[in-house]
């Protein structure tokens, strides 16, 4: 996987995911249609401790570090790798349904990104070990 666009929801409530592998390293961008900067989380995974350490920086005045902490420890966990998540979602005179439901789309996109990748990374393995007994 070199990079994913997706999306989830509509109108006023649709988020886009992308991502960009940097290495071994993982950035994911959540954005709707006023993209910005507005939450920057960093992941990191310790195999000794088994477990993820997560840390955000915040604009002033965002609110955007929720969906950028939960993206990047999710994935962090999951794929035992470093994430970065940027997030920028930004609407005028929001809801609280339309909080809701733009979490719960991001929620979805992070899902199916850590089944992708995890299903990816399975097949590869699986193909390896397939070589490998083959070969020798």
């Amino acid at each position: 996987m070199r990079s994913v666009s997706l999306s989830e929801g509509a109108n006023r409530t649709k988020v886009n995911l992308k991502t960009q592998l940097i290495g071994n390293d993982l950035v994911v961008y959540l954005f709707n249609d006023c993209a910005h900067m507005g939450a920057v989380a960093l992941a990191d995974y310790s195999r000794a401790d088994n477990r993820a350490s997560t840390s955000v920086i915040t604009r002033l005045g965002h609110k955007d570090d929720f969906v950028a902490y939960t993206a990047a420890h999710k994935l962090c966990k999951s794929l035992k790798r470093p994430v970065c998540a940027i997030a920028g979602i930004h609407l005028d005179d929001i809801t609280e349904e339309e909080i809701a439901q733009i979490t719960r789309n991001c929620d979805k996109l992070v899902d199916w990104l850590v089944g992708s990748m995890q299903s990816a990374v399975g097949s590869r393995k699986a193909g390896i070990r397939k070589f490998e007994k083959k070969r020798f």
